[in-house]
């Protein structure tokens, strides 16, 4: 096929593509940056210079930085000798304890934070169990923060470490063994350096993650971070550019860390993936050293399971009957079969089911359309499309949800709109945030689709598809009866993976959905831990059956990809 025919075939795909994802990715991050220093007509840098000259707000910034920093780097200290310890060493029971480490990442930071309350409020586990009377969280919220946080991402960097190690020539090893360079030294000067962009890649995504968490400081009662004053300021959007400018310091954080990691470290990030000089087998430990590499396994998914467990009793727990004592005094199933039936909670698991499933459905013609261009059709500008694909992942998801409710306030004040119901109940969040839901969530797992499809597209041999059209099918036809079934797994993976995270969104689902009959799941717990008397006990049996579906959803994804899943959190 001549370069000339390949280009005209690809081109209507990418101009559509293209279009689409300037709509979905560009004009809300527009319309934050035109919304801080667009003031009544003329350009100003006023707001931003009061975003700084605030102290309240300039301590919302510090504290959300030290959170984030503190996060990453705890994430960095759990996940790193994880990592090389799988990698290094061979023992009874591996795989097990590497799979299990990943268990965290089925309980959403946010619902975490209940349980953490449980174990560690005035009158929770800790103090009942040893007779003191200390406020943990109370005294050291910022500590709780960054703990409740990093329990739940440092799979994350796990996983990137892991990845990262296994694409090291190992010849380079034994080259500096050979030179007489010792054990950890050897990691140090070699290893380290090697792998420094793999870890990079997962820490820039738990450090952008942290750095705007919405709900864990929500749950935790941690106001002074932006994040927290991002969805305070909410009332002021469409009357202030202050909160326009807030969200532009936000944004700026988080792109320049993006763009630095970039800079610093993407032409490095493949330097490894070629084939090995020699092949690297892990030392197979037994007795003694065995049970040494088993513990730190075995210690940090006991501490970061704690959470779980203590929303797990919770969720058991008749309400009232945890107060004080170690363990719940009267245990039931109450709480499942009345969160199931709530009114509330019955509409928010049909909502949650109704907007992830439209949302995987965008993710899926978007993220197979700019797959098939970046791997398929060498067209010159295809590599922006990749780099527009993965913007969610450098643009946090406050920062878009911000940017959907401004273009909402945009779309709301035009005439044709207020004029019509019809239009109103499609544009205005505030009367249904169905459409905006749906929109939020495509474009915050897009990357996933995006990363899948092209996996599995780089593993398929584009012969086949030129065969078919060779023999007269059609593009379309060649897509649909060849190419899809080839790279099946992949897409059942990202979707997979794409609908659990769409269902248990956390800052879309909080700052979008203002009326209760179109709350998701998440902004349900979120509702009914507020309630007195029954509203935590509710919440947590609701977050339990949250922790069941996800981890039935990552289990299916790790199984379809092996250890191509970390690829799916990488910058």
């Amino acid at each position: 096929m001549t370069s000339k025919r390949r280009f005209n075939r690809w081109l209507p795909l990418f101009c559509a593509v293209s279009a689409v994802l300037a709509v979905l990715f560009l004009l809300p991050i527009f319309l934050v940056v035109k919304g801080g220093f667009w003031v009544d007509g003329h350009f100003t840098v006023s707001p931003l210079l009061s975003v700084f000259r605030n102290p309240v707000y300039a301590e919302g910034l510090g504290n959300s930085v030290l959170v984030a920093t503190g996060t990453t780097s705890l994430c960095m200290l759990v996940a790193l000798p994880l990592a090389w310890l799988s990698h290094k060493y061979d023992f009874a029971g591996k795989g097990f304890f590497s799979a299990i480490v990943l268990v965290p990442m089925i309980l959403p930071p946010f619902v975490g934070a209940i349980g953490m309350q449980q174990l560690l409020g005035r009158y929770g586990v800790l103090n009942s169990a040893f007779g003191l009377s200390v406020d943990w969280l109370g005294e050291a919220r910022y500590a709780g923060v960054i703990a409740i946080q990093a329990l739940a991402l440092y799979p994350i960097v796990y996983l990137n470490a892991t990845a990262a190690l296994a694409n090291v020539d190992p010849a380079m090893d034994e080259a500096a063994a050979n030179l007489g360079c010792p054990g950890w030294r050897r990691f140090f000067r070699v290893t380290l350096p090697l792998i420094v962009p793999g870890l990079f890649a997962g820490g820039t995504i738990v450090f952008i993650w942290s750095f705007t968490e919405l709900g864990a400081p929500l749950m935790l009662g941690y106001t002074k971070c932006a994040s927290v004053q991002v969805f305070d300021a909410l009332k002021e959007i469409g009357s202030s550019p202050f909160p326009y400018a807030l969200v532009f310091v936000v944004l700026s954080v988080s792109v320049a860390l993006y763009a630095i990691g970039k800079f610093a470290f993407g032409r490095q990030s493949f330097a490894m993936q070629g084939k090995a000089a020699v092949t690297f087998k892990p030392t197979r430990l037994r007795g003694f050293a065995a049970a040494a590499a088993i513990a730190p396994f075995a210690a940090v998914t006991l501490v970061a399971l704690l959470p779980h467990v203590g929303v797990v009793l919770t969720s058991l727990s008749r309400p009232g009957s945890w107060y004080g004592t170690v363990l719940p005094q009267v245990f039931t199933l109450e709480n499942y079969a009345e969160a199931l039936g709530h009114d509330m909670t019955v509409a928010s698991i049909r909502n949650s089911l109704l907007f992830s499933s439209v949302a995987v459905v965008v993710n899926l013609a978007l993220g197979v359309g700019v797959a098939f261009l970046v791997v398929r059709s060498k067209l010159r500008f295809a590599g922006v499309l990749d780099a527009l694909s993965m913007i969610p992942l450098a643009v946090p998801g406050l920062v878009m949800a911000f940017g959907y409710l401004a273009i909402s306030s945009w779309l709301s004040n035009l005439g044709f709109v207020r004029a019509s119901a019809f239009w109103t109940g499609l544009f205005d969040v505030r009367v249904n945030p169905a459409l905006f839901l749906v929109v939020a969530y495509a474009v915050r797992r897009l990357p996933y689709m995006v990363r899948s499809a092209a996996a599995g597209l780089q593993q398929t041999s584009e012969a086949f598809e030129e065969a078919a059209w060779n023999l007269g099918a059609s593009p379309a036809r060649t897509v649909r009866r060849v190419t899809l079934p080839l790279i099946m797994a992949n897409l059942v993976a990202g979707l997979m993976l794409a609908f659990a995270f769409s269902m248990l969104e956390v800052s879309d689902s909080l700052m979008l959905a203002q009326q209760a009959r179109f709350y998701p799941i998440t902004k349900t717990i979120y509702e009914l831990f507020q309630l007195l008397g029954t509203g935590k006990y509710l919440a947590s049996a609701l977050g339990v059956w949250a922790m069941m579906f996800l981890t039935v959803t990552i289990a299916g994804v790790s199984v379809l990809l092996g250890k191509k899943m970390g690829a799916l959190f990488r910058v």
